[in-house]
């Protein structure tokens, strides 16, 4: 049973809710204009430009929220193991799993 749990935990994400995936990077971002929180996924096989300078990794994603559709433009600097250097976001602000996660729970 617990191979099984491993594999829907894989697909469908953890018990925390929190998608592992293990080709995504996932970037939490609220709009700057009505405040609704985003998930977006980016594929490290193919959204993620090279630096082969540094071995650098460069992310550049548009997003647009649900709400107001608001553009949002973000870039995110990652090392060589995908762990991330600098961000900058306009239109919007990044947030952490346990942000994103806080927004989009729902209320009693």
């Amino acid at each position: 049973m617990g191979f099984l749990k491993k594999i829907a935990g894989a697909i469908f994400g953890s018990s925390d809710g929190e998608t592992r995936d293990p080709d995504g990077i996932y970037l939490y971002i609220k709009c700057a204009r009505c405040g609704s929180p985003v998930r977006v996924r980016a594929d490290r096989r193919h959204d993620l430009q090279r630096d082969y300078d540094t071995g650098e990794y460069v992310l550049h994603k548009e997003v647009m929220d649900g709400s107001c559709f608001t553009l949002i433009r973000t870039m995110t600097r990652f090392d060589g193991a995908y762990r991330v250097l600098e961000q900058e976001i306009e239109g919007g602000e990044f947030l952490t799993w346990e942000q994103y996660r806080t927004l989009t729970q729902p209320r009693d």
